[in-house]
Parts: structure tokens; sequence; C-alpha cells
């Protein structure tokens, strides 16, 4: 299964703090400094240079500077300073699915683990709405006894737990709609790639 390099995202686009450079994946601090340095003497804006384009220079520049975000960034393509947030819960999702097909025993190739993950995505999706639907009809009859519960003259206790826990409900369905949009993030994130089955490639072969 390859690994998919979306680079750095400013802006809207996507850029590779590598090719922004013009150093290789493997250019250690040395290098990485020289080429910001021969870059930017016409990237400033002082020389002439466009300033959008200089703060991309520089955010590739300070990327690679970092040791732990360049590690991240080699590891996942996505920085955690400068990405979509959305992207990096996607993450988290995703790298708890790849941590499922590692310590599958089939062999690779006997299956699709891309379809599986996106199987898997899918369930969890369903599960999640069914969930909400479970949230929501708890809910109406918490409404339901509220307005036929009289209130007391003093200290409303029973209204009171009821409106807590309709409030309580309505928080744990805002988080379920939340991790729904992360689940479907991830699953956008997997689009694109393809997996050759064992099966497939012994066609191919004869």
């Amino acid at each position: 299964m390859s690994k998919g390099r979306c680079g750095e995202r400013i802006g809207g686009k996507v850029i590779d703090p590598y090719a922004m450079l013009g150093v290789e994946r493997d250019a250690d601090e040395a290098a990485i400094k020289t080429a910001y340095r021969l870059v930017a003497k016409t990237a400033h804006p002082d020389q002439g240079g466009d300033a959008a384009a200089f703060g991309k220079l520089q955010a590739a520049y300070d990327l690679l500077r970092d040791p732990v975000r360049r590690k991240i960034f080699d590891d996942t393509g996505y920085d955690p300073e400068l990405a979509d947030p959305r992207d990096l819960k996607g993450l988290l999702v995703i790298e708890t699915l790849v941590n499922e097909v590692i310590l599958d025993e089939r062999e690779p190739g006997s299956f699709d683990p891309v379809a599986a993950m996106r199987r898997r995505l899918s369930d969890d999706i369903v599960k999640s709405r069914f969930h909400i639907l479970e949230l929501e009809r708890h809910r109406t009859r918490v409404r339901q006894h509220m307005d036929r519960l009289g209130r007391r003259p003093d200290a409303d206790v029973l209204g009171s737990m009821l409106r807590a826990r309709s409030q309580s409900i309505a928080d744990a369905i805002k988080s379920t709609e939340s991790q729904i949009e992360v689940i479907e993030q991830a699953y956008l994130m997997l689009e694109g790639y393809r997996y050759e089955l064992e099966a497939a490639r012994e066609e191919a072969a004869e």
C-alpha cells in the first residue's frame, strides 16, 4: 500500500516543503539552511519577490528545521501546526485502522486492507447515526416529561434534573455529529488508493 503525500496546506493550496526548497528528503540541517538562503535571495519581497510565495517558503523552512514537525510530516504527509485540523483528526482515525491492518495475520495480497478500512469507516458512520436517532428519541421523551411536570413553588428539583438530562443528551448528539465529520474526513483521505491483490497480479502475469 503506497503512502500518500499531500504536502503542506497553506492558503488552501498544497505544497511540498522539500520541493519548495529544492532539497532531497534526506537533506541534513546544513543543506536545508543553505537551500533556504539561496532561494530567499530572490524570493524575499525586498528583492522583488512575491510576499505570499515568500511566506510559503518561510513556512516550508520552519517545518523542515524543526525535527519533530519534520518527522511527523515525513511519516504522515501532514504538519500539526499548519494542516487543516479536520485532516489531523482524520489521521488519528486512519492510524488506528493502519495498526489493525499491521496486526492482521492474513498474508499481504490475500485481502484488500484499503477496502477493509473503508468498510470499517462506513460501518462506524452508520452506527453513529443510529446512535444519534436513539439519543434524539430519548431527548424527546425527557422533554415530554418536562411538559407534563408541574413546577413546585420552591426548589424545582425534578425540573432541574430533567433539564440537565436534556442538555447532556444534546451535548452527546453534538459530540457524535462531530465524530461523524471526523470519520467522513478520514474516508475522504483514503480516496484514490488502490491495492493490488495477489490473484489480480497472477492473472496479469499470465
